[in-house]
């Protein structure tokens, strides 16, 4: 009988196993685009703008920085929590073979969010590595924002492999995703601008996503602004939404393989 976090780690050991071999197909989409994002907006368009009240009197490369963080966690949390996971009940097939062992289909679940945790976790890491490079880290308080970005991460991904365990199709389901959420996400969460920039009518609909929330915490972080009341709040939507995409994660994967 394995132990829960032994599966759990055989889990992660098999997906490290294929990534190993195949990392280099996804080392543009999780790595180079938000550096190119980065130098493109921080130093391109970033050259245009002075240091204000809305960038917190930093320079805009500075102020982004942070939350291209957040950004990309959430850009590869979606990249990690459709396709693969559809691969892995259609195409692919691993999740019926891993089922067929000792392993359960929620610690198959499980192990998924942990695989992608780790890839985050890596990811975030070298971007933040990047930053400082570029000059456009702060402070040791990239640290607590990679934390914070990582978080936002898995709240968007947890759901989203709950989403993605009952796609049945070759995966157009996820065009709306990409389209719809992700790219206005990004756009209008307060990557780019302050929040408070936008129509009165559209914030709402910016502060109920993961990625706002993120990135509050990641500059919070970053430029050492934590106020305990704010962060307590940010995190614990975070988590809950964590929390609520793993218990669906789990059902979902026990009904889809059988048990």
């Amino acid at each position: 009988m394995l132990h829960p976090w032994q599966a759990r780690l055989l889990v992660v050991e098999s997906m490290w196993i294929w990534y190993r071999r195949n990392w280099r197909a996804t080392v543009v989409t999780t790595v180079l685009n938000p550096i190119f994002f980065l130098v493109a907006m921080g130093f391109g368009l970033g050259s245009q703008i002075q240091p204000s009240g809305l960038t917190g009197g930093q320079s805009y490369a500075v102020y982004l920085m942070p939350a291209m963080l957040a950004a990309a966690a959430i850009q590869n949390a979606a990249g990690e929590s459709t396709f693969p996971i559809l691969s892995g009940f259609k195409w692919s097939r691993v999740y019926w073979g891993m089922a067929a062992t000792p392993i359960t289909p929620a610690q198959v679940a499980t192990g998924q969010l942990l695989w992608i945790f780790f890839r985050l976790l890596f990811s975030g890491i070298v971007f933040a590595i990047v930053g400082a490079a570029l000059g456009v880290v702060t402070g040791l308080g990239i640290v607590l924002s990679l934390v914070f970005a990582v978080l936002a991460g898995m709240a968007f991904a947890a759901p989203l492999v709950a989403f993605a365990a009952t796609v049945q199709g070759e995966g157009t389901a996820f065009n709306p995703v990409f389209r719809f959420i992700v790219l206005p996400m990004t756009l209008l969460a307060g990557t780019f601008f302050p929040v408070s920039e936008l129509p009165a009518a559209v914030r709402p609909v910016a502060w109920i996503t993961p990625l706002w929330h993120g990135t509050e915490l990641t500059r919070a972080a970053a430029f050492w602004q934590l106020e305990f009341w704010p962060v307590v709040g940010h995190v614990a939507y975070l988590a809950a939404l964590t929390s609520i995409g793993v218990l669906l994660a789990v059902r979902n994967f026990r009904r889809r393989l059988g048990v």
